[in-house]
């Protein structure tokens, strides 16, 4: 390893390495179309996303540093607050309105976690409106002065809709957990009423309120077919699987259909 590299990340799905102000990451087969995604975004003034840089003497990408804070769980409460939580779902909106207008390469390549389902996963939407993140975990979300600043790691990008990608940030930061499965800062708080501000802040219409809820039910259920699969396919996986994935995601299944009713009243209202 070179003398400068400082360790991002690794014993996950992928290593990364810091030198300097420029981030270094092995090269996958999707990694030029998420180039092209990401220069697309910082010319057209995305500010909060990595830049792209090429490559480098080893066949790493390497991109800027996004400097900030990345919150660990157990999340601090600064991470978890309604500011925080309106401040994401801004950013979110200000990538989509500006991904909207990015047509992908033909020979574009998307990247999927591993493994191939037993089973057909219902697909979540029929017609895809943009490409966007997918993977708003909290590893994901770099915050400065404690509020969401940018988003790193577009390992999932793809194309996807408003609400689909909306869907997937709101899991993990209303969260649409089982109380059981959240950092103590969000145990004493209101998925429902998390939701409905998260949908206030993005600025999202009647239409896309409506689909919210049964998107999320559908994701939920389909997370337990592909992470069962991709357990199945990869030794990563599998440890976060047999350290009780399967467990939190049959408890969040139960909660959603059980709230499902109570979301989407506070949505309408």
């Amino acid at each position: 390893m070179h003398p400068e590299e400082q360790v991002l990340a690794t014993g996950g799905v992928t290593h990364v390495v810091r030198i300097g102000d420029t981030v270094r990451r092995p090269v996958r087969p999707f990694t030029a179309t998420v180039q092209e995604y990401l220069r697309y975004l910082c010319n057209a003034g995305i500010g909060f996303v990595p830049e792209p840089h090429g490559y480098d003497g080893q066949g790493r990408e390497i991109l800027s540093f996004v400097e900030g804070e990345v919150p660990v769980e157990p999340l601090p409460s600064w991470a978890t607050s309604d500011d925080a939580l309106g401040d994401l779902a801004q950013l979110i909106r200000r990538l989509h309105d500006v991904s909207v207008a990015w047509e992908p390469p033909r020979d574009a390549i998307w990247g999927t976690i591993p493994g191939t389902p037993s089973t057909p996963v219902p697909p979540l939407f029929d017609v895809p409106e943009l490409v966007s993140h997918q993977d708003y975990c909290p590893g994901n979300v770099v915050f400065r002065d404690r509020r969401p600043f940018g988003f790193i790691d577009f390992d999932l990008a793809r194309p996807t809709t408003r609400v689909a990608d909306c869907v997937n940030a709101a899991y993990w930061w209303a969260p649409l957990l089982h109380p059981f499965d959240r950092s103590p800062s969000l145990s004493d708080t209101h998925g429902v009423e998390r939701l409905r501000l998260f949908a206030d802040a993005y600025g999202m219409d009647s239409r896309q309120r409506a689909l919210v809820v049964p998107l999320a039910v559908q994701r939920s259920k389909n997370s337990l077919i592909t992470m069962r699969a991709a357990a199945d396919a990869d030794p990563v996986f599998n440890r976060w699987w047999k350290e009780g994935m399967e467990e939190r995601l049959q408890r969040a299944e139960r909660w959603l259909a059980a709230e499902a009713p109570r979301m989407a009243a506070a949505l309408r209202s």
